[in-house]
């Protein structure tokens, strides 16, 4: 589910890997969420989350998250803010090496992070969750929104659009497009460049910088996960998943 490597000079990249597409199920995002818990404990300086080559996540996995009941679910989508919130609150930085594909959960991964570093290529990255029946959770749109300011997270959010690369830097959806074989070693030189720094005052104005940030949990971390409980299981939500799928299937065959 996840590899890690170790880089040098305290650099951890945990790289996804669930084969094919990376996507987050209960076991993937318990592993992520306990890794990047563990990695501000353990003496490592900087993290670099990544994926496969063309594909960084596809985001929710939607087919196995489909087989669980209210209980299970409840607990996968507490674990999944809170996943969202250790990245936030990380105390060390945290870079997204964004390999490919990213929409939807994948996507959120990556806002949550210091800095997004995106491949080159026919890739998307965006939040397309109404276009599956689900509203984007209130923590998430607020941190797309810190992001991107009001107009441009109204426009990509609603719509649910799957945006390119060149575009995504254009409106500071990520801070870098690079070749592919760039993109990791381009992570590895930027938490080398804040490390290069003196510690303290890297720490302390980074809290600063990102204090907005791990406040939105507090205020809308609870609310976020109630809205989801409320919604995966309404007839409109399941209806358009199961379709998703059922294209998806199509394509394949």
């Amino acid at each position: 589910m996840l590899t890690k490597f170790e880089h040098g000079n305290g650099i951890l990249e945990l790289r996804l890997a669930h084969s094919p597409a990376n996507a987050l199920n209960p076991a993937l995002v318990h592993a992520l969420h306990q890794a990047i818990e563990s990695a501000g404990r353990s003496g490592t300086r900087a993290l670099i989350l990544s994926g496969a080559e063309g594909m960084f996540s596809a985001g929710l996995d939607v087919p196995e998250l489909l087989k669980l009941d209210a209980a299970a679910m409840g607990t996968f989508w507490k674990e999944f803010i809170e996943l969202l919130r250790a990245i936030a609150q990380s105390p060390i930085p945290v870079a997204a090496a964004i390999t490919g594909h990213s929409p939807a959960g994948g996507a959120v991964l990556a806002i949550f992070c210091d800095t997004r570093i995106a491949a080159q290529g026919e890739f998307k990255i965006g939040l397309n969750e109404v276009q599956v029946g689900l509203p984007v959770p209130a923590v998430i749109y607020a941190a797309m929104q810190r992001l991107l300011g009001a107009r441009q997270a109204e426009r990509l959010c609603l719509h649910g659009l799957l945006i390119a690369p060149d575009e995504a830097l254009r409106i500071g959806l990520v801070d870098q497009v690079l070749p592919m074989e760039q993109v990791i070693p381009a992570a590895l030189e930027w938490c080398r460049s804040l490390l290069a720094l003196p510690p303290q005052a890297v720490a302390a104005t980074r809290m600063l910088a990102r204090a907005d940030l791990v406040t939105l949990f507090d205020d809308l971390g609870e609310r976020s996960h109630e809205d989801l409980m409320n919604v995966w299981f309404s007839a409109e939500t399941q209806a358009a998943m199961r379709a998703m799928l059922a294209r998806l299937a199509a394509r394949k065959g």
